[in-house]
């Protein structure tokens, strides 16, 4: 997610986490959510100070209040994997690659020559389905900006669309946005399900002050949506 290179996350000590179950119950799903805050903060060895770093705290919130927001469709049944992330108000339009652990441990994320495209992790729910899909993205890279660079100016009601492989699109409504501070963090306040029995959708990516002595944003944006809709593709 940073222009760094992202932080790692490390895998339990009795190895990898290897399906849904044991990442969604109890400690490892902690752990794997943490892991997610540090892969978003951790320096790297090497890069440039582009001039692509900068300061992308103040958009993003929690929202309050607003108008009412629409309610929330039942998860979908039949799930394609999948394909492409759509956010018209913001102009993104994304190829989604599955991601999984890396060799260290940590989340992988699409690498920056690809860094228009986001990074969905299929050992969790498929977009649509019940629980939290999590979809990561880079901010910036060393010299420009990247896929989730205007991720913190999301607002409440923003339509997300997500396209499966077998031609559904599930259409999810942004609820609330929040640049989250590594002091105090929370991560089951942060990327755990809100609402049992919803179909979720975090989206992530960095935030907060790029900080160039220690290489690294100062925070992640989380932006939670929910599914409130569904329709195939034309």
């Amino acid at each position: 997610m940073t222009a760094d290179g992202a932080g790692q996350p490390q895998a339990p000590e009795d190895g990898r986490p290897s399906g849904r179950g044991r990442l969604t119950t109890g400690t490892i799903w902690a752990l794997l959510l943490l892991g997610l805050w540090i892969w978003g903060r951790a320096a790297t060895d090497g890069g440039l100070d582009g001039p692509a770093h900068g300061d992308v705290s103040a958009a993003g919130r929690q929202f309050g209040g607003g108008e009412p927001l629409p309610a929330a469709h039942a998860p979908l049944d039949e799930v394609g994997r999948p394909v492409r992330l759509e956010i018209p108000s913001l102009d993104i339009r994304a190829r989604i690659e599955p991601t999984g652990l890396d060799d260290r441990g940590g989340v992988a994320a699409p690498p920056y020559a690809r860094a228009g495209a986001v990074g969905w992790y299929r050992e969790g729910p498929k977009p649509g389905e019940e629980g939290v899909a999590l979809v990561v993205g880079h901010v910036d890279t060393d010299t420009r900006r990247a896929v989730f660079y205007a991720l913190s100016t999301v607002g409440r009601g923003t339509e997300v669309r997500v396209t499966g492989e077998n031609g559904r699109v599930a259409e999810f409504t942004v609820e609330s946005a929040e640049v989250v501070q590594g002091e105090g963090f929370e991560a089951e306040r942060a990327y755990g399900q809100r609402e049992k029995g919803r179909a979720e959708l975090r989206l992530l990516t960095c935030g907060g002050t790029y900080d160039r002595q220690e290489r690294a944003y100062t925070s992640n944006v989380v932006v939670s949506a929910y599914l409130t809709g569904t329709h195939a593709t034309a």
